[in-house]
């Protein structure tokens, strides 16, 4: 429920849809479980609660959407304990070593027969589209899953323009400013993390956690590294940290916001998972427009 690692999409032209239209599509690309010879599937399913049979739900301007991913779990150490007394016998039927594509062929075979036996693994990831920014949020740091959800939007939707929501030069540019405390987006100020890489093949890294970002020690890296990931704090709202290719990370929200909605207790589900959902949202819509507005607001360098 809580977003805790964020991608965020732009969409180059609104979405003209409706709730009726998403709950059909996406219900039509529903989640189901592995069969015997699958190793992975993927499909929708409840953002809110397994109870609540909904595949979209609309609050306000935004629509909330989940996917589930099921995979067979088969670990390399498994597959080449069974594997190795194949190959040995099959070497020795042949009365020769197998080549690299012949083992390769038995191993596939192997993978074939032990799916059936595998156990299986499942992870939701939840996310929204918010028409009023006309952006796209994904609860997942990794940019290979998160393109595998825009994948199943758009098979689900036709189309789904979806572009990174900063520009990468624009936000370098502005990592660095931010590390001197200048430039910052409104309402934050520097956290207690960096790391920073020198743009050389060596790719050298010097990384601060728990420090003071504008003691000397820290501020002297500049000279000759760039800012690849920095933390930054709200006054009043998330901290979160910010990588160079836009993605946000350890978002952590203030226990005024987590305990907003406990007078509202648990009898009625839905309805305070809608207002839990609401205060994440505008936590996260809040962080997001204040960084994406100082970044577009400032010319690429």
């Amino acid at each position: 429920m809580w977003f805790k690692n964020i991608r965020v999409y732009k969409l180059s032209a609104p979405l003209t849809t409706d709730l009726a239209s998403l709950e059909q599509a996406f219900a039509e690309f529903k989640f189901s479980p592995c069969t015997g010879q699958e190793a992975v599937k993927s499909g929708f399913s409840y953002p809110l609660h397994n109870s609540i049979k909904q595949y979209c739900h609309q609050q306000q301007h935004r629509w909330f959407f989940a996917i589930k991913r099921q995979e067979k779990i088969l670990p390399a150490a498994v597959i080449n304990e069974e594997l190795q007394p194949k190959i040995d016998a099959a070497e020795q039927e042949q009365g020769r070593a197998l080549s690299r594509k012949e083992k390769q062929a038995l191993k596939e075979e192997l993978i074939h027969t032990l799916l059936p036996r595998a156990f299986s693994r499942s992870q939701l990831t939840q996310g929204y589209y918010d028409a009023q920014q006309n952006w796209l949020v994904i609860n997942s740091s990794s940019a290979s899953k998160a393109e595998d959800i825009l994948a199943l939007l758009r098979k689900a939707m036709g189309s789904l323009p979806a572009l990174p929501w900063l520009d990468s030069h624009k936000l370098n540019s502005q990592l660095q400013q931010w590390l001197k405390h200048e430039d910052l987006p409104k309402g934050f100020m520097p956290g207690a993390e960096v790391e920073l890489k020198a743009p050389d093949e060596e790719g050298a890294k010097v990384r601060f956690s728990n420090h003071l970002l504008s003691a000397d020690e820290v501020q002297t890296h500049l000279q000759d590294k760039l800012v690849t990931r920095i933390s930054l704090q709200q006054t009043e709202g998330v901290s979160l940290t910010i990588t160079d290719d836009g993605s946000i990370k350890q978002v952590k929200y203030p226990d005024s916001v987590i305990e907003h909605n406990d007078e509202l207790g648990w009898d009625d589900l839905p309805a305070r998972l809608d207002a839990d959902l609401l205060l994440m949202a505008d936590s996260v819509n809040n962080a997001l427009l204040a960084i994406s507005e100082q970044v577009n607001s400032h010319p690429e360098s």
